[in-house]
């Protein structure tokens, strides 16, 4: 298959990376002035992997609109204006595409495949590649099972049968809206579990993970999604990758915040606290440990009384 693949950060990388190794033609973009395009274009190399020659490189984009498919990889929040930016091209060429990011438009409250549809039509064929992994494991060898859902059930079909490999299976989604939602949502999970390790709090992560799961779970439901995604691969799933992990961005952050540290690498569930109460307010379902994390981040309420409050109420509410 010939794919291009947009955006050369970490994932995305690895995408292009994982995408040769298992036999297809891939074409990998980024920005001339991106400090990543630059080290592959002079060296090949990341802080994660080498990419082959194999994989051609490429700073214009229009290189990307002779695939089979195009996958991309960038924040969430970016998302918008990389469609809006080359409309006329995803528009003239309609080739398939597949988001590989986790996370909420925050100044709409959109999922990234409602994003696609916002802006190349309900009908343009997108869909998602999510689930559990990080690329220090892939690249290491460390296998694990990951999502590709769409509403395009051909598209899915043709995918988790193409890119299943020893090193990642892949299973069938069945729920967009809920894989979407649960996905976005377990990178604020994640940042509540760093603010505990920061805390020397660990041992809470077992009531974090099962209240976290339950909240989301209600969220989907009332979006129109099915409730089951939240204890799916998509989010309970991936709490092993994002609670405990190391290599986690949005666990790291929460730690660093509760400890007034800096941090500088992307946590797309920054962002997402704020979709998501935005969600909460618009669908009226209570989302505790997302408010608790919105109170400590954006309001800049203490954590230690916000996380002692939410662990009090568990005492009288049910999960």
């Amino acid at each position: 298959m010939r794919i291009g693949v947009i955006g050369c950060g970490r994932w995305g990388s690895f995408i292009a990376w994982y995408l040769d190794k298992i036999g297809n033609d891939v074409t990998l973009y980024g920005r001339e002035n991106s400090k990543n395009m630059q080290n592959f274009l002079e060296s090949r190399k990341n802080n994660f992997l080498e990419i082959p020659k194999s994989i051609a490189l490429t700073t214009n984009i229009k290189d990307i609109f002779d695939k089979d498919l195009i996958i991309i990889s960038v924040g969430t929040q970016g998302l918008r204006d990389l469609l809006i930016e080359n409309e006329k091209l995803f528009k003239e060429k309609n080739i398939p595409i597949i988001l590989c990011m986790k996370g909420i438009e925050i100044k709409t409250g959109f999922t990234p495949t409602a994003v696609v549809r916002d802006i190349l039509g309900e009908n343009y064929s997108c869909g998602v590649w999510i689930g559990p992994g990080h690329v220090q494991d892939f690249t290491n060898g460390i296998p694990n099972c990951m999502v590709i859902d769409s509403d395009d059930r051909e598209l899915v079909k043709n995918l988790v049968d193409s890119f299943s490999s020893d090193l990642i299976r892949f299973y069938y989604g069945t729920d967009l809206l809920g894989n979407e939602i649960g996905a976005g949502a377990k990178n604020v999970i994640g940042i509540a579990a760093g603010m505990l390790d920061g805390m020397n709090l660990s041992s809470l992560k077992g009531a974090l993970m099962s209240r976290g799961t339950r909240e989301i779970a209600r969220l989907i439901g009332k979006m129109g999604g099915d409730e089951t995604c939240a204890y799916g691969l998509c989010h309970l799933g991936d709490y092993e990758a994002t609670v405990f992990s190391e290599f986690s961005n949005n666990r790291k952050f929460g730690e660093k915040f509760v400890k007034g540290e800096k941090f500088e690498k992307l946590a797309e569930g920054y962002f997402t606290t704020k979709a998501l109460m935005d969600l909460s307010k618009k669908y009226d379902v209570e989302l505790p440990i997302t408010n608790a994390v919105y109170e400590i981040i954006y309001n800049e309420k203490n954590p230690k009384e916000v996380l002692e409050n939410l662990f009090k109420r568990s005492i009288k509410m049910e999960f």
